[in-house]
């Protein structure tokens, strides 16, 4: 039997190279942008070990670059270096992961990681400023910017806050409206939120479903469901008894899990599905009767561990209005034939 040859061995080693879903999410990356260590540690969520591990063997298999930065390093892959074969194995592989929900999560992790590194080069030429945010912090805390919008709502309005769990929104809410409707289907979650609100007067905590809420129709003037979707079985029901609570044109703002791939999270954490698709999203949103103002992808929190997540806004349509409508209109069909 002949010996393969040198080149041989060498594409084969790259092939290899570039069979690890982890180490093509790192391409990805280092094609478009030079990155530290850090920074994909920070994208890619995993340990400086693997990372370091990673990238030594693309490294060793010519798919990336390195150069001094400091006391660290960073690491591009630029593909017109590459070597022949090796941009030709890039090539042929680099789309097929495109529509990974794993690299989208990447993509949006990337992006706030550029936006800090931007506001970072600006430090030097806004230095008081940026001193300024700092003291800011250190005096007074860092929520008093979120208690000043939620000032914003309107002193009168009837929240409901949908799957509740230990109630500190319910919490935060309280002191800026008339009322809040918490709701949970766990006993434990409701000792909790009740134990957090025992000097909170204007809070009603309720046991209920998701699917069937102990709250009145057209009683609320708005609704917030914060991270319970992907816990139930049929997401268009629950949507459908928040439209049910809220008076016409009440506001619903929903938060969940951005499509992911991550099922050992899904088991861990109790939840039916892999998150939502933003155009997902805005279909369930519409389909249960709601006007949407914005569906997208929220920027990752920097020490957040879990999947990104995604954002709704909408408002519920007055359905008389739309019964109005479509009852003008077989007369205005009508009246077009007659003439």
């Amino acid at each position: 039997m002949s010996t393969p040859s040198a080149t041989a061995n060498e594409l084969v080693a790259r092939t290899e190279a570039l069979a690890d879903a982890t180490r093509l999410r790192a391409l990805r990356l280092l094609e478009r942008h030079e990155l530290g260590v850090n920074d994909l540690m920070d994208i890619l969520q995993l340990p400086q070990s693997s990372v370091s591990r990673h990238l030594k063997l693309l490294l060793e298999r010519g798919f990336v670059a390195a150069r001094s930065h400091g006391p660290a390093n960073l690491y591009a892959m630029r593909a017109g270096d590459l070597p022949a074969d090796a941009r030709r194995l890039w090539q042929a592989v680099r789309d097929s992961c495109a529509d990974w929900p794993a690299v989208r999560q990447d993509e949006l992790r990337l992006a706030r990681r550029l936006g800090e590194r931007r506001q970072a080069s600006q430090v030097y030429f806004s230095r008081s400023a940026g001193q300024w945010d700092r003291l800011r912090r250190e005096l007074y805390g860092p929520v008093f910017g979120d208690a000043a919008l939620r000032g914003l709502l309107p002193r009168n309005w009837v929240v409901a806050d949908l799957a509740c769990g230990a109630g500190s929104v319910a919490a935060a809410l309280a002191p800026h409206v008339a009322r809040v409707v918490a709701v949970d289907r766990s006993t434990a979650m409701l000792r909790a939120a009740r134990q957090r609100l025992t000097n909170v007067r204007n809070v009603e905590l309720r046991k209920g479903e998701l699917e069937l809420l102990p709250i009145e129709s057209g009683s609320c003037d708005a609704a917030l469901l914060l991270l319970g979707l992907a816990y139930v079985q049929d997401p268009a029901v629950a949507l459908a008894e928040a439209g049910r609570i809220l008076r016409p044109g009440g506001r619903l703002t929903v938060v969940d899990l951005l499509r992911h791939d991550r099922e050992s999270f899904r088991r861990q954490t109790g939840q039916q599905r892999l998150g939502f698709d933003a155009e997902e999203m805005r279909g369930l949103v519409v389909a249960a009767g709601f006007a949407v103002d914005h569906c997208a992808p929220l920027a990752p929190e920097p020490e957040a561990k879990g999947p990104a997540l995604l954002m709704a806004a909408a408002a519920r349509r007055d359905p008389r209005r739309a019964s109005r409508k479509r009852s003008r209109a077989p007369r205005a069909i009508e009246g077009r034939r007659k003439s």
